[in-house]
């Protein structure tokens, strides 16, 4: 039997699980609730069971475990730090627990990093050795590949671009909460108790509080003038923060993903602009690609056992790809 990876993706809501073979294509896969709010204990056995869902039926063809999960994780000891949507989890040996259960090693790592791994050997950033990938939705999450190289930093915490420290009317805040999705919607219900005319209200059926991102993007694609505004702000301070990374890391590809970016030109129109404005030198950007992701749903999965053949993201990323293109 050819060998295989299993992947994993813990999250707030759901825990995923599939079976790859070393190409990192999904052979099959399940998936359950996460129900974090039951314990840490019960949901680790929900995860060890998913496991043995999709595990193949000879156990010694797995060439190892790897893991997506939120916030912050060192993947030098497979610990997950501090996730943001899990209660009662911090400090979790994930890596250990995993290896005890199965035998194989076992590699944990941040969702946005290893989104940028997926991107990167098989998505919209193949064949670079320079790809930030920066993920617009709830929060900002970022992964950053630096010489073919996942960016991890001492412990693993490394490439947190959402919590890029920026000043905004004399506030001390960050990208994520200026631009996120929620915070979008703050924004825009603010905005509206001040008396500002708006669509979205509308569309949220009168109900002040149920404007989400969800419906500022709604708004933005009816041409909400409020809306607009928003997110045009928004786009432009994302700019801002590119411009930060632009200088530091100098990279081919920047590759967006998640639900606000999903809004498209009326957020990256700004970005571009500010992008051009603000960079030190037009080398910075004029060869410079910006680009959605390409792997969709599917993408922390395999980000997830891309760890596996990249040993952890410690791997060059361009010569896994190439062995697996091969």
């Amino acid at each position: 039997m050819p060998n295989t990876i299993i992947g994993v993706d813990l999250g707030g809501t759901r825990v995923r699980a599939a079976r790859l073979d070393t190409g990192l294509n999904i052979l099959y896969r399940e998936e359950t609730l996460t129900r974090d709010e039951e314990g840490l204990e019960a949901t680790l056995a929900r995860i060890k069971a998913l496991i043995r869902r999709v595990l193949p039926a000879d156990a010694s063809a797995i060439d190892g475990i790897g893991v997506s999960a939120p916030g912050s994780t060192n993947p030098v000891t497979g610990v997950v730090v501090m996730p943001p949507n899990l209660s009662g989890w911090h400090n979790v040996p994930l890596g250990d627990i995993l290896h005890e259960e199965f035998g194989v090693p076992v590699y944990v790592g941040n969702d946005a990093n290893v989104a940028a791994l997926a991107e990167t050997i098989l998505g919209a950033g193949r064949g670079c050795r320079n790809v930030i990938f920066v993920t617009l939705s709830t929060g900002i999450g970022s992964g950053i590949i630096v010489d073919g190289r996942m960016l991890l930093g001492t412990t693993g915490l490394a490439a947190e671009a959402g919590h890029m420290t920026l000043v905004v009317n004399d506030r001390v805040t960050t990208l994520e909460k200026e631009c996120a999705g929620p915070s979008l919607a703050r924004k825009a219900r603010e905005r509206i108790e001040r008396g500002a005319t708006s669509h979205m209200l509308e569309l949220a059926q009168g109900d002040l509080n149920a404007i989400d991102g969800k419906i500022v993007g709604m708004g933005v694609a009816a041409g909400d003038a409020l809306a607009l505004d928003i997110v045009r702000e928004a786009g432009r301070l994302v700019g801002l923060g590119m411009v930060t990374l632009l200088h530091v890391f100098n990279p081919e590809i920047l590759l967006f993903g998640g639900g606000v970016s999903q809004i498209g030109e009326p957020l990256f129109a700004p970005m571009r602009e500010a992008i051009h404005q603000y960079a030190i030198d037009r080398a910075y950007w004029e060869n410079l690609r910006i680009e959605p992701v390409a792997l969709g749903e599917n993408v922390s999965l395999i980000g997830a056992a891309a760890l596996v053949p990249t040993h952890g993201g410690v791997e060059d990323v361009t010569e896994v790809a190439a062995k697996l293109n091969a």
